[in-house]
């Protein structure tokens, strides 16, 4: 017979008394209270953890040693330093311009040509201009006096002259006359008191004094129209005189003008023999302005030429900016593309400014800077767009901060330092400062840690995270 498996037999433990004893002391406790109990502790935990603060996470950086270099950004363009622009010597027809921008060319290379207008009609009219100058510059020896009247002058002031003697002796002579005169009526008088001589013949002598005086008084007046009629003779000379010195002025105007138009003359032929022309130095065609075959005048600009190898910086600053730079200064331009910075120099700062409307709108007063590239590139032309930086100042090994963890606190400058996970508010002195990075002279020291671009939500004591 198949014997069947027994049961299993429950196992017997034997009873421990001082577990017996402590649940008989111990009070039961239900399900429902061990629930409630959980959700109490859950509900303190979340309030305690809601009114926590919360770290703010931050961006940091650190103060460390280095080199600091201020600049002033700008941008500027290129410039060939010797520009040539070639302009129309003449009036007339222009050739159509073969050339093209980019083409090299030589010095004494002919660039362009020009058939001079028909100049026949000017030629005409200088000649004849030239005719009427020549013949009144002739006909000035007839406006002056001719010789014989100033001889007829002259001799009228010297029968003058002998006149105003002749006037002058009889004025002697009557003087003379009336002294003798006035002596006898003086002795006619003592006579006639004496008896001597009747009283007619003193009348006779007194009629003679009176006679005599009257003839004095008549050639000292004559002796007077002598003398008028000299110096009516004289300035009726010095007029002849004057006059015949006076054309000398019309010689001086009508030389000028025969000189003048012999020059347009001159310069007629000259524009005839000038329709070839050549190109003063050897480089490249930097821009052709007069392309077609047209008519032109007289400085109308033709092209442009110049060496691209030869080129210079022009450099628009605000004049608030070109106080800080010197000649001789560093510059740095970037491309923003994976080639190196190209380095120049300030050569100088132009000392006048002009007025400049930026984009806001707004009238600023700008400044030329001049600078040199110090090494050649190959990728510029003429008036390419360039960004500069311009050195004004530089030091190595001092302690910077990156500019962005500063702040305005009152007339200071401040930051957060991180310690112990919380922020630190402290005030530091601030020295030369850069676009990214600020000089510190005091306050930090090298290797800390600062929060950079700190928000209104960061104070001083409260917990930060470092993102």
């Amino acid at each position: 017979m198949k014997r069947l498996p027994l049961p299993d037999q429950p196992t017997y433990r034997q009873p421990n008394p001082e577990t017996e004893t402590l649940s008989k002391r111990l009070p039961k406790i239900s399900r429902k209270r061990l629930i409630y109990a959980a959700i109490a502790f859950g509900t303190i935990f979340l309030i305690v953890q809601a009114f926590r603060p919360t770290p703010i996470p931050v961006d940091t950086g650190l103060v460390s040693r280095g080199e600091l270099r201020v600049t002033v950004n700008a941008e500027g363009k290129t410039r060939v330093r010797d520009r040539f622009t070639i302009s129309a010597p003449l009036d007339g027809r222009l050739a159509r311009i073969e050339l093209d921008e980019g083409d090299q060319v030589k010095q004494g290379d002919m660039v362009a040509k020009i058939d001079p207008l028909p100049l026949t009609s000017s030629v005409k009219e200088a000649l004849g201009r030239l005719a009427e100058w020549q013949a009144q510059r002739q006909g000035v020896a007839t406006q002056r006096p001719k010789e014989a009247n100033l001889e007829q002058v002259r001799q009228r002031i010297q029968a003058a002259i002998a006149n105003q003697r002749q006037a002058e002796a009889r004025v002697i002579q009557a003087q003379a006359a009336l002294a003798q005169a006035r002596r006898d009526r003086q002795r006619a008088r003592e006579l006639q008191a004496s008896g001597v001589i009747p009283r007619k013949d003193r009348e006779v002598a007194e009629l003679n004094q009176t006679t005599r005086a009257k003839e004095l008084e008549t050639a000292k007046l004559a002796a007077k129209a002598s003398a008028n009629e000299v110096e009516v003779a004289q300035a009726a000379l010095t007029v002849l005189q004057q006059q015949k010195s006076d054309p000398d002025y019309l010689l001086k105007v009508y030389d000028a003008r025969i000189a003048s138009v012999e020059a347009e003359l001159a310069k007629l032929k000259d524009e005839a023999a000038r329709t070839d022309i050549h190109s003063p130095v050897s480089g490249q065609v930097l821009r052709v302005q007069k392309k077609s075959a047209q008519y032109v005048i007289s400085g109308t600009p033709l092209l442009d030429i110049g060496n691209v190898s030869n080129l210079e910086l022009v450099i628009d600053v605000l004049s608030s900016d070109a106080t800080k730079i010197q000649p001789g200064a560093e510059i740095f331009i970037d491309q923003g593309t994976e080639t190196k910075v190209i380095q120049g120099k300030v050569r100088y700062v132009e000392p006048s400014a002009f007025t400049k409307v930026s984009a806001l709108g707004v009238e600023e007063q700008r400044v030329n800077v001049i600078g040199d590239f110090t090494e050649k590139s190959h990728l510029f032309g003429d008036a390419y767009r360039v960004d500069i930086q311009i050195v004004v100042w530089d030091r190595k090994n001092l302690l910077k901060v990156p500019l962005s963890s500063l702040f305005r606190c009152g007339k200071s400058w401040c930051t957060f330092v991180v310690n112990n996970g919380k922020a630190n508010r402290r005030q530091i002195e601030v020295g030369q400062r850069s676009d990214f990075e600020a000089e510190i002279r005091q306050g930090l020291k090298e290797g800390e840690a600062v929060i950079l671009h700190p928000s209104e939500q960061i104070d001083d004591g409260k917990p930060i995270s470092v993102r």
